[in-house]
């Protein structure tokens, strides 16, 4: 599908695995260049390595998002590599377990890594953005929605991003640039399929967390966020702003004891 996105110049945040590179992919399929900020280059080489691309369509930039001059940095570079910038795009974040029982400072550590470098990039892309009628989508979590205990941390920053979503979409309506969030729930990803690794009967819980998946009894492929994402950075979402997106086969919303609970 053609979506209008060739030569338009996106920021991926923690692009270099997981949703993020399936989100570059994406981008990358549909003509766009893309600009990775990561703080493993290494591990962004390969996998731009893995698309065959070009220097000038996929490249890498070395970033440490916790460091505000690193951002703005970062934002520089992007513009001199690449011209301009139309979509920001903040996938980086990390599921911590900071919870309750964490220090004060470890919590004001979570926050840094998964809220404020949100802020921090917006902020120096805004210009860019603005003069070219841009989109930013944040990249939130289903904790945000439904809680999940001992991650105060990562639920704060996500919820966070929600506000911020609409906060923003409201703000820079008038300069033409549009803000949405998606929201992964359970998604396979080299990540998850390590951590079931670890459990002890890995297929028993996979199978236990698709039963709670009302559409298809089944996990969200990396592929589907990937494909909302770029689908709402693109012209053919040209007037939806505001919005918060739950790719998720009905986990966070749908009454998940549906079909369990038999009534005579």
């Amino acid at each position: 599908m053609n979506l209008g996105v060739q030569d338009k110049v996106a920021i991926v945040t923690g692009g270099a695995k997981g949703i993020g590179s399936a989100i570059v992919k994406s981008f990358f399929e549909e003509g766009a260049v893309v600009a990775i900020l990561d703080r493993n280059p290494a591990i962004a080489k390969s996998f731009i390595e893995e698309l065959d691309a070009k220097e000038d369509r996929v490249f890498c930039i070395p970033t440490e998002l916790t460091d505000e001059a690193a951002c703005k940095k970062s934002i520089a570079e992007t513009k001199q590599r690449a011209g301009k910038i139309d979509y920001l795009i903040h996938n980086a974040g990390t599921n911590d377990g900071v919870g309750l029982d964490s220090s004060p400072d470890d919590f004001f550590n979570s926050l840094k890594k998964n809220l404020f470098h949100v802020f921090t990039l917006t902020h120096f892309a805004l210009k860019d953005l603005v003069r070219n009628k841009g989109a930013i989508i944040n990249i939130g979590s289903k904790v945000a929605e439904t809680g999940q205990g001992g991650t105060s941390g990562y639920a704060a920053s996500k919820g966070a991003m929600n506000s911020l979503t609409r906060e923003w979409a409201l703000d820079l309506a008038e300069r033409g640039v549009r803000v949405n969030a998606v929201i992964p729930a359970e998604v396979m990803t080299p990540m998850y399929q390590r951590w079931l690794d670890t459990l002890e009967n890995p297929q028993k819980t996979l199978a236990s967390i698709e039963e709670n998946i009302p559409l298809g009894k089944r996990m969200t492929t990396d592929r589907e966020i990937a494909d909302a994402v770029v689908f709402l950075a693109s012209p053919r979402s040209s007037h939806t702003t505001g919005q918060i997106f739950y790719p998720d086969g009905g986990y966070a919303h749908l009454d998940r004891s549906y079909g369990k609970i038999h009534l005579d």
